[in-house]
């Protein structure tokens, strides 16, 4: 399908607006490979959606703030060299082959700081009707995963999905998901 002339100039004109106005355009590709809907899972007490899809992130792209509810999103990079960046200020590299858990609820960003496109497989599960990310303004640290990450002032760091009054209050948290 060949985009017409008319066709080019709006897009040629939207992004020079989005520009303008200061709205950030990201490029990556994704690619749904399949869903469907499990009747009942055990991680929710209740039906899941399960979603796989793959991503491409091209050269010098960095994604948004996001975070995955649900299960989180189980990632498998099968080319390039991914970084993820932690909205609590951690990074970990990942290169081809490796695959990870990206938490479910903790902030993150995938950045393609290499020479060639990043593409990864991912699955999401998540509750009937939720989404599989959700995107945020800017980077927010948390949720804490262990109790541990409460412990020597730890719980000082985080702001996601709240800012914890004490080391106790961000282990209840931990221990109830309140």
């Amino acid at each position: 399908m060949r985009m017409t002339l008319r066709g080019k100039r709006f897009v040629g004109a939207a992004a020079l607006a989005a520009t303008l106005a200061g709205i950030t355009v990201y490029a990556s590709f994704n690619e749904p490979i399949g869903s469907g809907v499990m009747a009942y899972s055990e991680l929710f007490g209740g039906p899941a959606t399960v979603l796989m899809r793959r991503l491409t992130i091209f050269q010098g792209e960095v994604l948004g703030w996001h975070y995955h509810p649900g299960a989180g999103a189980y990632t498998i990079v099968t080319q390039g060299t991914l970084t993820v960046e932690d909205g609590c200020g951690f990074e970990t590299v990942y290169t081809t082959g490796q695959a990870f858990l990206e938490p479910p609820n903790r902030v993150h960003r995938g950045k393609n700081l290499g020479a060639t496109d990043v593409i990864t497989a991912q699955t999401f599960i998540v509750p009937l009707g939720s989404p599989t990310s959700v995107s945020l303004s800017g980077p927010l640290c948390g949720p804490p995963a262990t109790v541990n990450d409460c412990k020597q002032g730890g719980w000082q760091n985080f702001n996601h999905p709240l800012v914890f009054e004490s080391q106790g209050t961000c282990e209840q948290y931990v221990i109830t998901g309140k």
